[in-house]
């Protein structure tokens, strides 16, 4: 691998230390349903609906919520996978695919991605070697030593060359394959690496083995990661700061210790409470959360959480809570959360305590 990244001073790093390297500002994504005779545009679903916030250099922002709520949608969006409809991303100070920014070529070369399947990443008709070749060599590096630094990686993701290089991605198992992707990922030698539940379909001891890599790779490239998950005890584990989302939009956002201890948005603690727990004296005395989430194509007025929230109120339903202001009180300033209701700041109780016979 590149020297440089071995450093604590990258010579890309034009932006200084304090600069962040990602800066999302109000990333919009909606996608047309179509039908009738003439198919024409009769619904819209709000995927990502202003969306903000950055990633500071050398941190792992985790990024968690239930299935749909545009995590996924978000992380396609930052690589450009599609085109967002309105926002702005800026890479260590230059606006992505401005006139007088990064353009997105370069940008996708600093920030990769690791995807959830690990074998439909893969191309079924290429070696190992050759899928982690493929990319420095559409940036110009000779095939030899293209070859050379994908054998490398290979042994950096602890698969030995001599053994993985020449097969092919039905010949691995799923944590093999994972591997091959976390080291594809590498080869251009990127700073920002997103990991889009890159050990969600992975076995609980391959897992932790994946996770201890990644922690590995992160101190000795100088990476930063977004992390995208489910699993909030995975989450908890590889994170500095943590991001809760809800149909489309943040709700909550703060330092992964603030987050877990001190939960201040409904959903995030009802989240939390739906965490499955070992302690046979603890037992759950009520659902943390009843009901489906909304409708995207039709999401409720105001507070998109306030169907579901306990702690509704009429200026719920009008007014669309805005991320920002910090909370008072044991919360550090940078723990923010989108919320209109003072109360919902009180302790949620969903357990109890029951005691030995």
């Amino acid at each position: 691998m590149n020297a440089a990244l071995q450093t604590d001073l990258d010579p890309r790093d034009r932006g200084g230390p304090a600069q962040p390297l990602l800066l999302v500002d109000s990333l919009r994504k909606h996608f047309p349903v179509r039908g009738g005779i003439l198919n024409r545009q009769v619904a819209t679903v709000q995927a990502v609906d202003d969306v903000s916030f950055s990633v500071q250099k050398g941190e792992t922002l985790g990024i968690v919520g239930e299935s749909g709520c545009g995590k996924s949608t978000t992380a396609r969006l930052l690589m450009r996978l599609m085109e967002p409809d309105a926002g702005e991303v800026v890479f260590d100070g230059d606006p992505v695919g401005a006139r007088r920014g990064i353009p997105v070529s370069e940008m996708r070369r600093q920030m990769q991605m690791v995807f959830q399947d690990s074998y439909t990443s893969l191309n079924p008709r290429m070696t190992m070697v050759e899928s982690i070749a493929y990319a420095p060599r559409m940036h110009g590096l000779g095939r030899r030593e293209a070859y050379d630094r994908a054998e490398r990686l290979l042994g950096r993701v602890g698969l030995n060359p001599r053994q993985f290089a020449r097969r092919y991605p039905h010949e691995m198992s799923g944590g093999q394959r994972q591997r091959v992707n976390i080291a594809r990922a590498l080869a251009l030698e990127p700073r920002l690496v997103i990991l889009d539940e890159a050990v969600a379909a992975l076995d609980k001891s391959v897992e932790a083995q994946v996770l201890n890599l990644l922690e590995e790779l992160k101190q000795s490239l100088n990476l930063t990661y977004l992390f995208i998950s489910h699993d909030l005890n995975v989450v908890e584990y590889m994170s500095d700061r943590v991001m809760v989302m809800y149909l489309g939009r943040v709700v909550e956002s703060g330092p992964v210790a603030s987050i877990y201890r001190h939960p201040r948005h409904p959903y995030t603690r009802a989240l939390f409470a739906s965490k499955p727990t070992l302690d046979p004296d603890r037992r759950t005395t009520e659902m943390p959360l009843t009901g489906d989430p909304p409708n995207p194509i039709n999401p409720p007025s105001g507070c998109r959480f306030r169907t579901r929230c306990a702690f509704a109120q009429p200026r719920c339903a009008e007014q669309v809570p805005m991320l920002g202001a910090p909370l008072a009180g044991d919360a550090p300033p940078s723990h923010i959360v989108a919320c209109h209701i003072p109360e919902a700041q009180a302790p949620m109780r969903h357990t109890i305590e029951v005691g030995h016979a």
